[in-house]
């Protein structure tokens, strides 16, 4: 399927984000989710994520949808066999509730999807959106990252490692648990440790390895002479820099973001009012709360952030001096250009936007011989592994291998880049 490049600023409302929340009954899915279904079933709780408890039915343009997963936007075929497969799953989760009991669940990942006029309305189960929008307990799964995926076991082992990178460790799970884990219970081939060992881990810890932001390691406990059970070390990725990653959640890092979800602000939100204002003024409108009385904290804090609530006003400093002027002023000059570099960054990355939009035109234009002749023949002008290896898995949408991609269709359609 064709690889088409994404950018954030195409999008909207939830889609802007990156991570979406998945609620450990929701990672650890009962049943065999293809990759193309695994990546779809994270993009459609994405999409709904901020609406899933209040919106009986959730929609997202159909190609849209495509094109965050990653394959032509014109096969609509493909997206019909994807979701039926998803409402055909069952979610199963086995946990422990608010007050300690343990509960069992099943329901079908989506209860209905539908396709018209270029839309794809979908629903959960209420008992199923209820699981995956508690906050409690989640893991933050990165879509930029999941389109590296080349295998649905990678992928499944992904999700299932990351939400404990910050213990290090999954803990133990038997194989009967890893195998359902992995979508291949119920196999007699897999039943062999050999056969499971060199099918399924070995190339599934390779990619997590090699594509994502964690590094995991596998380790083995026996029973008897037999291995009983699995469980991975996780660390973060140090290769994180290779990949072309525009990580927003730098602001959940920040000591004010705790403040504001500890006073019931939503994770969006937060990030909301951080990037709009900065971590001082939020800082200091949670400060004027925390001392004042309020039925409703939460709302004062609304209203404060919105119309500038001040502190008692402190006595009136001394004019600034004139090195201090002069710092204000350096500062002033830093900032603009940092705003200008910004800008220009901004502006670079639309234009990529537009000329991967124009290369995937000019592809679909090409018949099945051309387009392989023309992938060859830009392969073989690639000069080193990590450059052909991103454009083998992402084809004419590789952001590694832009400028050459861009210089490669200029040559082979003159002025086909240029401005109306």
């Amino acid at each position: 399927m064709a690889q088409t490049g994404t950018d954030s600023e195409q999008l909207s409302g939830a889609l802007r984000r990156e991570t979406v929340k998945k609620h450990v009954g929701a990672i650890h899915i009962s049943g065999k989710l293809s990759l193309l279904q695994r990546k779809l079933s994270n993009v459609l709780l994405l999409n709904a994520y901020d609406t899933l408890q209040t919106s009986a039915s959730h929609s997202i343009d159909a190609k849209t949808l495509a094109m965050i997963v990653g394959y032509n936007s014109n096969d609509m075929d493909t997206l019909r066999a994807s979701l039926k497969s998803l409402a055909e799953t069952v979610a199963e989760w086995d946990m422990l509730d608010e007050d300690g009991k343990q509960e069992w669940g099943v329901s079908a990942l989506l209860s209905y999807a539908k396709l018209k006029g270029g839309v794809c309305e979908y629903a959960y189960s209420p008992v199923l959106a209820q699981k995956l929008h508690d906050p409690k307990i989640y893991a933050l799964i990165n879509v930029n990252i999941q389109r590296n995926f080349s295998s649905g076991h990678g992928l499944a082992l992904y999700e299932n490692c990351y939400r404990f990178v910050r213990t290090g460790s999954t803990g133990w799970w038997s194989l009967e648990t890893f195998r359902k884990l992995m979508g291949v219970e119920g196999s007699s081939y897999y039943e062999s440790f050999k056969h499971l060992n060199a099918k399924i881990i070995k190339p599934a810890v390779a990619e997590v390895c090699k594509t994502s932001d964690i590094s995991i390691v596998p380790e083995f406990r026996k029973k008897g002479r037999a291995i009983s059970d699995i469980r991975f070390k996780i660390a973060e990725n140090p290769q994180l820099a290779m990949f072309n990653i525009d990580d927003s959640d730098g602001l959940r890092a920040s000591k004010v973001y705790e403040a504001l979800l500890a006073q019931g602000v939503s994770d969006r939100l937060a990030r909301q009012w951080i990037a709009e204002h900065g971590d001082e003024y939020i800082a200091e409108k949670l400060s004027y709360v925390a001392n004042r009385k309020a039925k409703s904290s939460l709302g004062y804090l609304t209203a404060a952030i919105r119309d500038d609530y001040k502190l008692a006003q402190r006595p009136k400093a001394p004019p600034p001096s004139d090195r201090a002027i002069a710092a204000g002023a350096a500062r002033k000059q830093a900032d603009q250009a940092q705003a200008r570099a910004e800008d220009a960054r901004h502006a670079d990355r639309r234009e990529r936007v537009r000329k991967f939009a124009i290369v995937a035109e000019l592809v679909a234009a090409r018949n099945p011989t051309q387009r392989g002749a023309d992938r060859a023949l830009f392969s073989s002008q690639l000069s080193d592994d990590l450059s052909r290896d991103d454009f083998a898995r992402n084809s004419w949408g590789s952001a590694l291998n832009a400028r050459a991609i861009f210089e490669f269709w200029e040559g082979m359609v003159p002025g086909c880049f240029d401005a109306d």
